[in-house]
């Protein structure tokens, strides 16, 4: 890996703050099993530190912060999660991206890596995001940590017309977690809908933003209309409660999967 400038230098010996920086974006997936979420943590092993102490280390160990495109809780998976960095101008960003592949845990890849605009905010432009979660009704080793397994008879018909009340811009806070630092619990929901893959059955639901625990707490509402524990209409009612015990219990993090991101 060489850097853009006029002499050949080997990485390990210069400072960054006396290169130009340019900005890239880093396209990532993570299995979130093993971290305590991708934001740092003061005595926890979060997806964020992984990438900073794995990107300082081709850069002599001086420090690299990274930004994120949102948050996700401890356990959360990511198909697709998007990163941008702050670098001095790399000349092939293939070979740069490989080589941070091969030290980094097993658990992590980096799929792309491309530089933008130096306005670009990996968390700020993001226009909309898609979480799945999934569930599994037969016991299967496979899909253990992967996926919840529901053995008990779901109505899916139900769970599906109760989705429909989800839609549109409304405040969530009977299903956000409670005393977060955010300003407004106005989301707007674009698609909710659970659909039926192989072996498994998966709810995905797309919003311009997310809501602390949005997400998993709207599954297990979901999954009490489905084991008839509440009726579908009750959504509207439980939203325009405001408060988090008009709500069900959380579902567990490990069926949850950060999606896609759309800039």
């Amino acid at each position: 890996m060489k850097l853009n400038k006029g002499r050949s230098q080997q990485i390990g010996l210069f400072h960054l703050h006396l290169y130009p920086m340019k900005r890239y974006f880093l396209e990532i997936a993570y299995d979130g099993s093993s971290y305590f979420g991708w934001q740092r943590q003061p005595s926890q092993i979060s997806v964020q530190q992984e990438m900073e102490e794995n990107l300082s280390k081709l850069f002599s160990n001086q420090p690299i912060q990274v930004v994120g495109c949102g948050r996700t809780d401890a356990g959360v998976h990511a198909k697709q999660y998007f990163l941008h960095v702050d670098l001095p101008e790399i000349a092939d960003t293939n070979q740069f991206y490989f080589k941070l592949n091969r030290m980094l845990p097993a658990s992590i890849a980096v799929y792309s890596m491309k530089e933008v605009d130096a306005e670009m905010h990996a968390r700020f432009n993001a226009t909309a995001r898609t979480y799945r979660y999934y569930i599994h009704q037969k016991k299967d080793p496979f899909r253990e940590g992967l996926s919840w397994h529901v053995p008990q008879e779901l109505d899916f018909e139900a769970m599906n017309e109760a989705a429909k009340h989800l839609l549109g811009k409304q405040d969530f806070t009977s299903l956000s977690k409670l005393h977060t630092d955010v300003k407004t619990n106005i989301c707007t929901v674009s698609h909710a809908e659970w659909k039926n893959g192989q072996s498994e059955w998966y709810f995905e639901i797309t919003a311009d933003r997310f809501l602390r625990n949005m997400v998993r707490a709207t599954v297990g509402t979901l999954m009490d209309v489905g084991q008839g524990k509440i009726p579908p209409t009750k959504i509207p009612e439980i939203l325009s409660a405001m408060d988090r015990g008009a709500a069900s219990t959380s579902v567990p993090a490990h069926g949850l999967y950060l999606w896609e991101i759309t800039y």
